[in-house]
Order: structure tokens, then sequence, then C-alpha cells
């Protein structure tokens, strides 16, 4: 069992976090992607509502089977729906949808720790960031199953040799936004594998961003996990692949070309060896093989040298995009003339 550190708890920091974000009287919005978490909506709402008493909680419903959308109503949420399957779709909604200043978004579940929102609020507002992650520390053994421990530990690793070592827990549902992350964030994504979209939009565009550990309890009674270990670490995994053919084609096409002038080499130098002893081509279909090969190596390269640009291209509009949004005027505190 891994303990709850001490500054979990609803101690003087989370207090002063909170009045921070009074004083500062920004527009927060939790928004919460749901589907069939009946058991566990009502406490959500209510936590999050006591955590951050300014900000106003969506629940977005997808299609859920079961009376989530009366329960979150109940507890005092705006419940809305959105009728594609699958996390990624609810949040490209979300975000589309909802104007604020922060963006709370977590899970329906009840695993996350609604008294850690005020102060990752809190330091997103006062050091002008773009993205707080909340970086999981289980309660529990049976909060964090060891295939998930290792999943994520590997997929994070995977993504930090890549695109750089910023995060910890690259698929934590749990994080605060800045406006600007939300309206410059494309959100291709549909499933579980949109925290591996947010991160990457983050490193790649080099946002300004910190990592906050918060306690990561069990499912309440009753609740079943929706995620597949083995097919979304799959879709995990073919989207990281993905990015990196769009972010880093260079190096992508390059390991490519690679691999391919291997194959002619290996296909080739037998060919060519026989030649240069008899005079002979015996095996002309691998020699054309060989040489179709050795082209293919080729256009991967020069693939891999026009989509750079490309890419290079497509980076500057998107921060383009981003610096053309409106600024976090509402971050910069007033100090009193005693301080």
């Amino acid at each position: 069992m891994t303990s709850t550190p001490a500054s979990f708890n609803p101690d003087v920091t989370q207090r002063t976090a909170a009045a921070n974000i009074a004083a500062l009287a920004p527009r927060i919005a939790v928004l919460i992607p749901c589907y069939n978490e009946a058991e566990a909506i009502e406490g959500v709402v209510k936590d999050f509502a006591a955590a951050l008493p300014t900000a106003t909680i969506y629940v977005y419903d997808n299609n859920s089977k079961d009376d989530t959308k009366a329960r979150a109503a109940r507890a005092g949420a705006i419940v809305r729906t959105e009728t594609f399957q699958g996390k990624g779709n609810v949040v490209r909604r979300m975000f589309a949808d909802i104007e604020a200043e922060a963006y709370v978004l977590v899970d329906g579940d009840g695993t996350y720790d609604a008294a850690s929102a005020a102060m990752m609020v809190d330091t997103l507002l006062a050091n002008s960031l773009d993205m707080v992650n909340g970086a999981r520390v289980p309660v529990s053994s049976a909060a964090f199953r060891p295939g998930h421990v290792f999943g994520n530990k590997l997929l994070t690793g995977t993504v930090a040799a890549i695109f750089g070592n910023r995060l910890k827990d690259m698929l934590s549902g749990y994080r605060v936004f800045s406006r600007r992350f939300v309206k410059s964030f494309p959100a291709l994504a549909s499933g579980f594998e949109t925290e591996t979209e947010l991160t990457v939009h983050a490193l790649e565009l080099r946002l300004p961003l910190a990592e906050i550990q918060t306690p990561y309890r069990d499912r309440p009674p009753g609740s079943k996990s929706k995620l597949n270990t083995f097919r979304d670490g799959f879709r995990i995994l073919r989207t990281i692949v993905y990015l990196v053919k769009e972010e880093r084609p260079m190096q992508f096409f390059s390991l490519l070309a690679l691999a391919l002038f291997t194959a002619s080499l290996l296909l080739g130098w037998p060919v060519v060896a026989t030649y240069l002893e008899t005079g002979l081509v015996p095996r002309l279909p691998t020699a054309i093989l060989a040489v179709g090969t050795m082209i293919l190596a080729a256009v991967s390269f020069v693939a891999g040298l026009i989509l750079e640009t490309v890419t290079l291209s497509r980076r500057e509009m998107k921060r383009l995009h981003y610096l053309g949004l409106q600024g976090p005027t509402f971050r910069e505190r007033r100090r009193s003339p005693s301080n």
C-alpha cells in the first residue's frame, strides 16, 4: 500500500489555494465526461462543488444506460449529452462548448481527489501555466492494478523518450487547463487515447505546465471500469505511433528508410557476390526485389525530409493560433501595499 502524502490532506495549503482563487474570481469549469457512472457521479459532483464553490460543473453523458444523467442533475451539475461514443469525442465537445478561464477535466468514476482541485487551479493561475497534470498516487494496492501500472510506465516512458520527459503520469484523467490550451487543442482522438493527445499537444508546443501528485482511490462499490487493458493499451500505442509520424516525420521515415535499406542489402548482396564471381545473375527476381526495396528506402527518406518541413509549418501555425487567443490577464494577483 502506498501512503498518502500529508500535503494531499485539506490543510492550510489547500485553504490558501481556495482563498487565492476566490480573490482572483476567474471563471472555472469542471468538465466530467460520463458513461454509466450512476454509482459515483453524485459524490463526484458534490465533492468538486465543495472544493471549488465558484466553479460551474458540467457533466457530459455519453449514452449511459443507467440513471447517470438524473443523478448528476440532482447533485447540481449542468447535464448535457454527447452521442458520439468515446471519451475523446466527449472531450472534443466539451472543449468546443464551454467558455471559461480555467478548466478542470476529471473522470466521473470517483477515483480522483476533489480536494486537490483548488491547489491545481491555483498553481495554474499563479504561475501562468497552460496545463497542470494530476499524477496519481494510489492510496491502496487495489486502486492501481499492476498491469495498468506497467502499461502506464511503458507508454509514458515511450512518449517521454520521443517528445520530452516533463510528465510522470501521461495517462492521468485529472488535469487543469487554461483557455488558450483548450481552444487551441485539435482533439482528434475518439477514445481513451485522448490523454496521450493532450500530453503530446503540450509537449510539442512547449507549453508551460506542471505536475502535482494527487491521491488515487478505488472505484465505489457497484462501479465498473470501462478501460480494457489490452484493447485500450493497443489503441494508445497506435496513437503514439501516429503522433510520431505526424510530429516527428524525419525520425519516423528515416527509421523506415534504414529498415528498407538493410533489407535491400541483405537481399542484394548474395546476388552481387555471385555476379562478381561468375558474371551471371541467376536470381533475377531477387535482384529486382533488392533494387525495388532500395528505391523505396530512398523514397521514404525523401518523404521524411519533405514532411519535416510541412510539420514545422503546421507547428508554427498552431503556435500562432495559440498566441492569437486571449491571454490570461486574470492570473496577475493584486498585491496589497504591505506586500
